[in-house]
């Protein structure tokens, strides 16, 4: 499902995402080719059960590993993230290919491209997909259903930011398993 920012989050959050890909409108990763992927900066922040599409749901657009929203942070069971788009015609271009897989060394979690971010008949126009001072921006779950909407909405806060990420990472790397929200929203330095 597309997500539907409210206000608030929008106002505090900037809860949005885009990133790589050829059009010349958007921001290309400044890219370093690491053991297991390759690593660039992005603009992350999050989105929550909460402000989901609809809300209170962890509805999806696109599953490959989850039917709902979810995930730990494992190699094995990413969190899902959510891309921009751009609608061509009858179709929507994500910004990352669905099954993408990310490792996020600040937060010590994997995620994985199951979501799309930015609604409307042009989601192409937002921050979803055009991205923020130059660098792609990505929206990961951090769900928040048992931790609750207040919980939810200090970790979505603490995430955002620009963060070095790696895509396509190998699977080994360091991992602080649970959903977000709800195992503490840590941030490693």
């Amino acid at each position: 499902m597309l997500k539907i920012v409210t206000a608030f989050i929008s106002a505090i959050f900037l809860s949005a995402c885009g990133g790589g890909g050829g059009d010349p409108e958007k921001p290309e990763p400044n890219t370093d080719i690491i053991g297991g992927g390759s690593a660039f900066t992005v603009y992350l922040t999050g989105y929550s059960y909460w402000d989901n599409t609809p809300p209170g749901t962890a509805a999806i657009a696109r599953p490959v590993i989850h039917d709902e929203a979810g995930g730990i942070g494992t190699y094995d069971d990413p969190i899902t993230i959510a891309v921009g788009h751009s609608r061509e015609t009858f179709s929507h271009k994500m910004d990352y290919p669905t099954g993408t897989r990310f490792y996020f060394p600040k937060i010590r979690k994997y995620a994985i491209v199951e979501d799309l971010c930015g609604d409307g008949p042009r989601p192409q126009d937002g921050a979803c997909h055009i991205g923020k001072s130059g660098k792609p921006w990505l929206d990961i779950y951090v769900d928040g259903s048992l931790a609750g909407e207040e919980e939810s909405n200090r970790c979505m806060y603490r995430i955002t930011g620009m963060q070095r990420v790696i895509m396509d990472p190998d699977p080994d790397r360091a991992v602080r398993p649970g959903p977000l929200a709800e195992s503490g929203c840590h941030i490693f330095i």
